[in-house]
């Protein structure tokens, strides 16, 4: 079944307690296992033994072993790994910024640009600190488990997005996959990114995808994937269909939704939830034969 829009507070502030929209018996593409991997880096696995059964559960659906969680206390800073053995196919998912974790929001609010010699250029202070808090445990896992980097997926949301674009510089995975992605650098660090299969998704009117402003320095990685307002994928969109596209979008929002109880307010806020940026991909996945 098609995953429909969902403008509640929910879906974007607690993404984690939407299942999975995984299902057995299908068969998804990359692109699909990295949208709902970085939905699925929400789960509080590392907190809750209960969240961490939902996720090994979601994993298990699409036949990748028992997560390898990674935390750093100081910086708030978590994501899980996983590998299929039939494939060889390693998920890498960092999680985004969680409202109510002080943590994240001092991470994202460092917005000064300072050296990232990993690759080139100049980053965003918190999104490096996030990143290097995390790259010691993920190494030690990588060389412990060898993944094919021609079947390395790195993917995240918001904040995960953000380190998930700092790690594909170190790692050079065959997928970078983030979304709702904020800017991470400025230009010398964007011209380092060498990845198989780059995909920046940006979900409509999600405002996240315009921070930090470029007037500080700051650009994308990769002209984006646009979502429409009917979750339909364009590569390059001209300007002019975007802004009609964005226009359409929050008028619309603004009669059917924006008035309920429990919505978020805005468009421009409601897209940034994962689970819409995960319905443009999963109208209903092939089934296997």
């Amino acid at each position: 079944m098609a995953i429909t829009y969902d403008p509640s507070r929910r879906a974007l502030y607690s993404p984690a307690r939407r299942e999975t929209v995984f299902e057995r018996d299908q068969v998804y593409s990359p692109l699909q296992l990295a949208v709902e991997a970085a939905r699925l880096a929400y789960y509080r696995a590392e907190t809750l033994d209960s969240e961490l059964m939902r996720l090994k559960e979601a994993l298990a659906r699409v036949e990748f072993s028992d997560p390898a969680l990674f935390v750093d206390e100081g910086t708030g800073t978590e994501a899980f790994a996983a590998r299929r053995n039939s494939d060889g196919t390693t998920l890498v998912s960092f999680r985004g910024t969680v409202p109510d974790d002080i943590r994240d929001l001092i991470t994202d609010g460092r917005a000064g640009l300072v050296a990232w010699p990993e690759s080139a250029g100049r980053v965003h202070s918190g999104f490096a600190a996030a990143a290097r808090a995390l790259m010691p445990q993920i190494r030690e896992w990588l060389r412990s488990t060898r993944p094919d980097p021609n079947r390395l997926i790195l993917t995240g949301h918001s904040l995960g997005a953000a380190v998930a674009t700092l790690a594909a510089t170190v790692w050079r995975p065959a997928w970078l996959v983030t979304l709702g992605s904020p800017r991470v650098g400025d230009a010398d660090f964007a011209a380092t990114m060498a990845v198989t299969n780059v995909v920046r998704l940006v979900d409509c009117c999600d405002a996240v995808t315009a921070l930090p402003p470029p007037l500080l320095g700051y650009v994308h990685v990769t002209t984006g994937t646009y979502l429409t307002r009917k979750a339909k994928t364009v590569e390059n969109p001209a300007v002019a269909l975007v802004r009609s596209d964005r226009w359409r979008a929050r008028l619309s929002y603004l009669f059917q939704h924006a008035w309920r109880l429990g919505a978020v307010s805005t468009r421009d806020f409601a897209d940034h939830a994962p689970i819409n940026y995960a319905r443009a991909f999963f109208p209903e996945a092939p089934r296997r034969n």
